[in-house]
């Protein structure tokens, strides 16, 4: 069995059911705990916990060298192709990006729809190949598509940046902080001045794949975002903010998206920081 040449970032349930075998394709779910992947999880799919593998304890995502490790632990090498599924893939897929490790794909639907094509799931954790994987096999860092704090402080009022924020509307108007918490101590709910709404389910079709590209070109036009503007999108620790990226830069192809991945766990930890806390978007 030959691996497709014309891998592209986004692939189809049909397509890893007749790929997930081979050597040059390993399956990751991506997850805050272990309790989907072992009730079942994709065949050959290890699994990556993205607050014990991918965060820091402070949220930040882990340093270049220690990605490497992961990867070559989890049985990639820089000519694997990466698969991602799960709650937290697009986080991930973003990091390879970033961190320069570009043979990566996301896996349309999910588990929801590889699950209702009634597609085989299993319970045995998969036999890996530790593989040896060093910073320098990795391509350049793509700082273009990250936003720090100081970007995002600098680009307030910007009229060439549009602030995307992919949260609930109770995270956006401050009465969260996190998804489920309200704000603690110094922690301040609320939103970057100027930011627009746009939940991240507000992107899913029903089979837990994304909108047609034209329905979802729509969506966020009407919202007033635009290709000719750069995008930069935040959630609270930067995973649906890097499902936003994803969807906007592969599937409707807007140029400049950037992901502010210290999100609002930093911005509204911070105590010097603007902070809009008004209802609606």
């Amino acid at each position: 069995m030959n691996l497709s040449p014309c891998v592209g970032p986004l692939v189809t349930t049909d397509w890893l059911a007749q790929q997930a075998v081979h050597s040059n394709v390993q399956v990751i779910e991506v997850d805050v705990s272990p309790t989907a992947y072992d009730a079942g999880h994709l065949p050959g799919a290890v699994l990556w916990n993205v607050y014990r593998d991918l965060l820091q304890p402070n949220y930040r995502i882990i340093e270049r060298d220690a990605f490497a490790r992961l990867l070559g632990a989890s049985g990639i090498g820089p000519g694997t192709r990466a698969v991602v599924y799960g709650y937290a893939a697009s986080l991930a897929f973003w990091m390879m990006a970033y961190y320069g490790h570009h043979r990566v794909s996301f896996l349309n639907g999910s588990r929801t729809k590889w699950i209702a094509e009634a597609r085989p799931l299993t319970t045995e954790p998969p036999t890996l190949a530790s593989r040896g994987y060093d910073v320098a096999d990795l391509h350049p860092v793509r700082e273009d598509i990250r936003a720090s704090r100081e970007l995002v402080q600098d680009r307030l009022g910007d009229p060439g940046t549009r602030f995307m924020d992919v949260r609930s509307m109770a995270e956006y108007t401050g009465e969260r902080f996190w998804p489920s918490l309200p704000p603690e101590g110094d922690q301040r709910g609320g939103h970057l001045p100027g930011a627009v709404l746009m939940p991240i389910e507000e992107a899913w079709a029903s089979d837990g794949s994304f909108k047609p590209a034209a329905e979802l070109r729509a969506q966020y036009a009407a919202r007033g975002f635009s290709p000719d503007t750069e995008v930069i999108t935040y959630c609270a620790v930067g995973g649906r903010a890097s499902q936003a990226w994803l969807v906007l830069r592969y599937l409707l192809g807007y140029p400049r998206v950037r992901v502010y991945d210290g999100s609002w766990i930093e911005w509204g930890s911070l105590p010097d920081v603007p902070v809009a806390n008004e209802p609606g978007a």
